[in-house]
């Protein structure tokens, strides 16, 4: 044995002397060397690796994957991660992400290349999911440590997290436990191996201890680096999407292509006019074209001035600006029927800067193909020749503009160029509409529209409609056609309720995309004690998940019993409750939306082409990309873009989007922003693998825990 061990510590040297150079930043020649931005992630196929590379990327983050189970997949070895360039040394990776300290087989190569490279280099290594042992700094769970659940464990960064790369983070870690019959987490929690230089950064109690262990923390040994993070996790769990950027951030030092953000909008639908109320006894919508009783009237929910002033003090209590999807037509009818009374409109139009408003057409006339709703569900009707008879150029662009004349003569702060239509009509829907209405790209040109609202369920990705760029929305489970919790809480019954149980028995009909109700909630308690919770975790989870796209409800849900607040302040309180003040919501309005997600899809084109090309030299980061595209960048406070600072500040850090022109972006980072000293002591042993670990089925499947539609 200690023959094979000199053997592979004698393979180590042999790396190390094959760069011409010793342990630590590497200098060749005179030079420093040139550090690529890039990650290198090495997986085996578990959820950690996936969690790690789906966070970079979202942000748009440059990374190469090597697949240890791919059958000829590239060798990791000294040429795979180092090169020379122009007479420079090149470290081709900025980070390397293993799946655990050693996934390898004892004595092997590739380990020991690693190791060599992250010494000769200064790169850190991200231990995705590993084993508290002492190969990993810490002391084994038997001793004085635990090994199991975690579920529903509160766990807490420490000082040095929040002094370092968790700084964003107000302090508290709440671990997911959706579920009471599937296990969501897994841990090892253990302090660390005597003698060790580890630094704990998140922490939780060891049951039946006073002591608490690492979750995640830093080792520092032989002249290498290795954020150990000892609990498995994947890319949706509240509990990964929290450490997420600080996973990245340490990995590679706050200097990354990409960026990341918490995004929060909430459009508000059909303002001014009224929205016909749910029936109990028909189980449909008076005044919907899919509710067949012509014999009852419909029964509208409309806003009075009262909840205008409760929206504003909503909005000025929580730092959040909504915005107002209106139909003029709600007003202008309200008043020919009122005697020329709106009090409603008149009070929105006195308060009208403290919303953002948004063009929804006049009448909210559906703009697709003409309806034909003499049968149920509603098909599109034909012409005599049997074609589609589609709504026309003309009629879809009075409806858009006689909306954005009302709204400019009333002041509203309008941009021109924002469009929701009705019901997200004109634009494909399914089953009976499956192509967008060939006039509606005419109509949009006409007006000078250039973004408009997509429903997300069925339109995820942004496309080009004519002139104009979707913006994807998240239809809130906050029905248009209740304005009392009962009534959300009937419907919601009958939606998510077996035959048997008196439902509609739509989730037995498409067990694929709905999950039936174990039984029907209260009417009484179920909006407050199931739906409301449920739904705050739903947009929480799209708020951290670096997601831009809004969220949208309708002005029936401000309106009596107001029941979408509790859902917004359960989004905007969890928040505060999370995170630091410099790491606020991002609540940007449509056109910003459409503009990020614009440039992301650039910016991802330009990256599968293997058309940007990243590196740091010493103090200097430069980036080549394509004429035109604009780059995101997240680098430490203190960088500067020529003589002007770069970016805007974020969460401890600087990230913003630049357009590089026709010559290279050229950034300059601070003085602090220096690869940290590591000490030379310990010696790497390739022969200690690491074992292979359990995932819990609520991590490989996300654990069942909500209807959906």
């Amino acid at each position: 044995m200690k023959r094979h061990i000199h053997a592979v510590l004698c393979a180590v040297g042999t790396l190390l002397a094959s760069l011409s150079l010793s342990a630590g930043p590497a200098q060749a020649d005179g030079t420093t060397p040139r550090v690529d931005l890039r990650v290198l992630v090495v997986s085996d196929g578990g959820p950690a690796t996936g969690a790690i590379a789906a966070e970079l990327d979202t942000a748009g983050t440059p990374w190469t994957e090597i697949d240890l189970t791919a059958p000829g997949r590239p060798v990791i070895d000294a040429g795979f991660l180092a090169d020379t360039v122009e007479g420079r040394q090149r470290a081709k990776f900025q980070a390397v992400v293993l799946p655990n300290d050693n996934p390898f087989p004892a004595g092997s190569a590739e380990m020991a290349a690693l190791a060599a490279y992250e010494q000769t280099y200064a790169i850190p290594q991200v231990d995705a999911y590993t084993y508290a042992r002492p190969a990993a700094g810490l002391k084994t769970p038997d001793n004085g440590g635990y090994a199991g659940s975690v579920d529903g464990v509160r766990a807490e960064v420490t000082a040095a997290g929040l002094a370092g790369p968790f700084g964003y983070l107000d302090g508290d870690v709440p671990f997911e436990d959706i579920s009471p019959t599937v296990g969501e987490s897994y841990a090892y929690l253990s302090t660390p191996a005597d003698g060790a230089d580890f630094t704990p950064y998140v922490e939780a109690p060891i049951p039946g201890k006073t002591a608490r262990g690492s979750l995640v923390g830093e080792y520092r040994h032989d002249g290498r680096r290795e954020l150990v993070v000892t609990f498995v996790y994947n890319q949706y769990q509240q509990q990964f999407r929290l450490l997420a950027r600080g996973i990245v951030d340490w990995m590679t030092g706050g200097t990354r292509l990409g960026a990341s953000h918490n995004y929060f909008a909430v459009h508000v639908d059909d303002v001014f006019a009224a929205d016909d109320r749910w029936n109990s006894d028909l189980n449909c919508t008076p005044g919907d074209v899919d509710c067949a009783d012509s014999s009852v009237e419909p029964d509208p929910i409309r806003m009075e001035p009262d909840d205008v002033a409760h929206a504003t003090a909503w909005q000025d209590a929580h730092g959040l600006t909504l915005d107002l999807a209106y139909n003029a037509v709600g007003s202008v009818d309200h008043r020919a029927e009122n005697g020329g009374a709106d009090a409603l409109a008149d009070r929105f139009v006195t308060d009208r800067n403290a919303f953002r408003w948004i063009n929804h057409t006049y009448t909210h006339a559906f703009l697709g193909c003409v309806q034909d709703t003499t049968v149920v569900p509603w098909k599109c009707a034909t012409t005599p020749g049997g074609a589609t008879d589609w709504v026309t150029r003309a009629e879809i662009s009075d409806e858009i503009s006689t909306n954005r004349a009302w709204g400019e003569a009333a002041g509203l702060p309008l941009r021109p160029g924002e469009l929701v239509t009705g019901e997200h009509s004109g634009m494909k829907v399914t089953p009976q509409q499956p192509e967008d209405n060939p006039n509606l790209a005419g109509a949009l040109s006409d007006n000078g529209i250039e973004w408009i609202g997509s429903d997300n369920s069925r339109d995820p990705r942004q496309r080009q409609v004519g002139p104009a760029l979707t913006v994807s929305r998240y239809p809130m489970n906050i029905f248009y056609n209740a304005g009392h919790a009962a009534e959300q809480v009937d419907e919601y019954n009958w939606i998510y309720t077996s035959r048997a149980q008196g439902g509609s028995g739509i989730c037995e009909d498409n067990p694929a995309t709905s999950t039936c109700l174990p039984e029907p909630l209260d009417p009484a308690t179920g909006y407050d004690d199931y739906i409301v919770p449920l739904e705050t975790r739903i947009a929480l989870g799209h708020v951290l998940a670096n997601d831009p796209r809004p969220h949208f409800i309708h002005q029936s849900n401000l309106a009596e019993d107001r029941i979408a607040y509790p859902v917004l302040t359960g989004v905007t309180d969890g928040y505060a409750a999370l995170f630091a003040d410099d790491t606020p919501l991002v609540n940007l309005r449509m056109e910003d939306i459409g503009t990020e997600m614009r440039q992301r899809q650039e910016w991802r084109t330009a990256l599968d082409a293997g058309e940007v090309v990243a590196y740091r030299v010493g103090s200097t980061v430069t980036v080549r990309a394509p004429e035109g595209v604009a780059v995101p960048a997240t680098m430490p406070a203190g960088t500067s873009e020529g003589s002007a600072a770069f970016g805007d500040a974020y969460a401890g850090g600087l990230s913003g989007w630049t357009v590089p022109g026709t010559q290279p972006l050229t950034l300059t980072l601070p003085a602090s922003a220096a690869a940290p000293a590591v000490a030379a002591g310990g010696v790497f042993d390739p022969t200690s693998t690491a074992p292979r670990l359990p995932v819990p089925a609520g991590v490989t499947e996300p654990a069942p825990y909500t209807p959906k539609n």
